[in-house]
């Protein structure tokens, strides 16, 4: 049998009962779809995450005070609610630990803000100028405040684009520009900070959205906010290379446990998070997630090749006269079973292509009606073609290799 035989005999079987054939397919199209519409929205779910963790600043290390709270034990305050971390800790870091390219201290809370009629509650953060480096915070319009601010307690502020938003829009309907809040005075708990800058939007949403947030000077904030200049929440080291972090976050935390005079570090008084290993920790979830969703859609593969070798079985028995005839004629074994196998990889491939498409538009339109990031994959693709070839050679094997073995004297005879 030439090659033309061969397509020509496929394409007239699959294309006799067109009905029973899309619904064959449908199955294949169904899975296909899914699972590179799921495996995109997994994929775009994992960037966005890594981007978000990445914009909070680069070679980030992230000291807090307090011990990690492990699951099953009690520790002695959560991270970041303890009064163990001093600005003088922050100091000696600078001074002491190689490889830091800068060092911003903070002290953060959530406090009601008011300009004129409107108002919010947010995160008021008193830092110092380097935070706008180890942060990758940039000023959009205005200045970032400086050294003299913070030695001086300047009450000045930067807010970020929803607190703009939030509080000098005309109405919900309106944008507000920084030309609108720039050197007007705003009420934070009370005392009145002068606007100064406006950020660039990094996005974000939660306690956690850098958008929603304002930012003051350091002792500013101690002085007439927290009432108290001993403590901080928060210390950001930005290590020079990010080769270096693994050596900088070791050479802090020997630091800081000689400096609180720990000598056993599993009862440390601080928590030092590296934002390498946040990326990787939430890539792996990310990717199990994705993977998760990934093999649940490839269950409706495996429905669709038990449909392809139902009907492949129904047309070996609807086609049996057919068979005997061909071998009576001469027609080998090999040449049964590959008809009968080229039709099974013709009606899956098909429907691959079809899935294809489909999952293509479905992923584009989840991230057009949901803004959900979405990252189609060529690897995944050319993946999604292969099984669907291969789910044709494998559920269509057996019904053509029934083909192949009909008796020819008993297949002419069958009614």
């Amino acid at each position: 049998m030439t090659t033309q035989d061969l397509w020509e005999e496929t394409y007239g079987a699959v294309t006799v009962n067109k009905v029973r054939s899309g619904l064959t397919m449908l199955g294949i199209v169904i899975g296909i779809a899914s699972v590179i519409a799921l495996i995109a929205v997994g994929q775009g779910s994992q960037a966005s995450v890594q981007a978000n963790i990445n914009s909070l600043g680069a070679n980030l290390i992230m000291i807090m005070p307090g011990a990690s709270r492990s699951f099953g034990t009690t520790v002695r305050g959560a991270a970041g609610s303890s009064e163990t971390l001093t600005p003088d800790d922050a100091n000696a870091i600078a001074a002491q630990v190689a490889n830091v390219a800068a060092v911003a201290q903070e002290v953060q809370g959530r406090y009601q803000v008011v300009y004129g009629a409107n108002n919010t509650n947010t995160t008021v953060l008193g830092t110092t100028p380097a935070y706008e480096q180890v942060r990758n915070v940039s000023v959009a319009d205005g200045n970032w405040f400086t050294g003299a601010d913070v030695t001086d307690s300047n009450l000045v502020a930067v807010i970020g684009p929803t607190v703009l938003q939030d509080l000098f829009a005309p109405n919900a309907n309106a944008s507000a520009t920084p030309a609108m809040a720039i050197g007007q005075t705003i009420k934070v708990n009370g005392q009145l900070f002068t606007v100064i800058g406006v950020t660039v939007s990094k996005g974000g949403s939660g306690f956690n959205n850098q958008d929603d947030m304002i930012y003051v000077p350091l002792s500013a904030a101690q002085h007439y906010l927290l009432g108290s200049t001993s403590y901080l929440t928060e210390v950001d080291v930005e290590a020079s290379t990010q080769q270096a972090m693994t050596q900088v976050q070791n050479d802090i935390t020997n630091l800081l446990l000689e400096r609180h005079g720990i000598t056993d570090p599993t009862q440390a008084d601080f928590n030092i998070l590296n934002q390498a290993s946040i990326v990787s920790a939430a890539s792996s979830v990310t990717g199990t997630f994705t993977t998760l969703l990934a093999a649940i859609a490839a269950i409706s593969l495996l429905v669709g090749g038990i449909g392809i070798m139902n009907m492949m079985l129904t047309t070996v028995t609807e086609r049996t006269r057919e068979i005997g005839l061909r071998k009576a004629i001469g027609a080998k074994k090999q040449d049964i079973t590959l008809q009968f196998l080229a039709e099974s990889v013709v009606l899956t491939f098909g429907g691959g292509v079809v899935g294809v498409v489909i999952g293509w538009l479905a992923a584009t339109a989840i991230s057009a009606v949901t803004g959900i990031t979405t990252i189609i994959s060529v690897p995944y693709i050319l993946l999604a073609f292969c099984v669907s070839a291969g789910i044709g050679i494998l559920f269509g094997y057996y019904p053509a290799r029934r083909a192949a073995g009909l008796n020819p004297i008993e297949a002419l005879r069958y009614e």
